[in-house]
């Protein structure tokens, strides 16, 4: 539920939207949001990148941090290139159980981890 004139959004309207560079081209789009149990903060949100139509591409979580709510693109912004999103930890089955993978990837977009 998107709720006009509100600052909140329902997590599965999130999934889908556009994220786009500091230049304006479309970097990715989420995929879904990843929420801290106990803190109920937003820590990351799994953008899909790359490929064609759908095809080809690759997804990682990206600190929410990382993304702005830009209203007159109706997506996110970030300052995160395609190179970044690359070069990051590839996630694997237990990535959210690993707090070792988690501090790399803060790392890699120079972010202070969420549980910080």
């Amino acid at each position: 539920m998107d709720v006009e004139g509100s600052n909140l959004v329902s997590a599965d309207n999130v999934a889908g939207t556009s994220v786009y560079g500091p230049d304006g081209s479309k970097v990715g789009s989420i995929d879904r949001v990843m929420i801290d149990k106990v803190s109920g903060k937003v820590a990351y949100a799994v953008m899909s990148f790359g490929g064609i139509l759908g095809i080809g591409g690759d997804e990682r979580p990206v600190p929410w941090g990382a993304l702005n709510y830009d209203t007159s693109l109706g997506g996110f912004r970030t300052n995160i290139t395609e190179d970044q999103l690359s070069d990051a930890p590839a996630k694997n089955d237990q990535w959210h159980r690993d707090r070792d993978w988690e501090e790399r990837t803060h790392a890699v977009y120079g972010l202070p981890p969420y549980w910080m």
